[in-house]
């Protein structure tokens, strides 16, 4: 990127590591904004998919934007921009829901040494035959934890190794769990509707 670009602050056709860059040279609030702009709803739609209230995602949204504006300085490029804000919203929701119920962890301490055989990471996603109307219903009676865990793999398609990260546990742990919420889906599917299989 050359250096004039930076000197009249950030554009729309820039990267979002070289809006990074930009940001810490300059301070231009145009490249804060750009970054808002392109985060904001998708922070939106998977805080609105964690904690189903309308009110509380859009707080956390705001919440989730200051949190990434003050630790922006912390971003070191190793992961994509993407995927650390998805980490920063993914454990946001999570802290969030963990507050409100005053649960333990939402995730079984098993998973921590999960056996050797585990899903596969290309799996196309078996929930992806059933019917829309269907599927909420199963994922309704899932556990926060296994119904996040599902959508993100199979409705916004982020790799095993990414939820990994994301998580802070290793990918067998990670394919486990999925395979474990897989099967939960697949027995609440069975008992809901007899007629059709997952």
């Amino acid at each position: 990127m050359a250096a004039s670009a930076y000197s009249n602050g950030c554009t729309s056709e820039m990267e979002d590591l070289d809006i990074i860059v930009a940001y810490r040279a300059k301070r231009h609030a145009t490249c804060f904004r750009l970054l808002h702009d392109r985060y904001a709803s998708k922070i939106y739609s998977k805080a609105l998919t964690m904690l189903r209230d309308q009110e509380q995602a859009e707080d956390a949204t705001q919440e989730i934007f200051t949190k990434v504006f003050l630790n922006l300085g912390k971003f070191e490029g190793k992961a994509k921009f993407s995927t650390w804000v998805y980490s920063v919203t993914y454990n946001f929701c999570i802290d969030k829901i963990r507050k409100e119920k005053r649960s333990r962890a939402l995730f079984a301490d098993e998973i921590e040494n999960p056996p050797d055989h585990a899903a596969d990471e290309e799996d196309p996603g078996e929930l992806a035959t059933l019917q829309v109307n269907e599927l909420r219903k199963v994922l309704a009676k899932l556990s926060d934890a296994d119904r996040t865990l599902l959508l993100l793999k199979y409705k916004d398609g982020v790799k095993i190794r990414e939820i990994a990260e994301m998580l802070g546990k290793n990918d067998s742990a990670v394919k486990m769990q999925l395979k474990r919420a897989k099967e939960k889906a697949k027995k609440i599917h069975g008992e809901l509707f007899t007629s059709s299989t997952l």
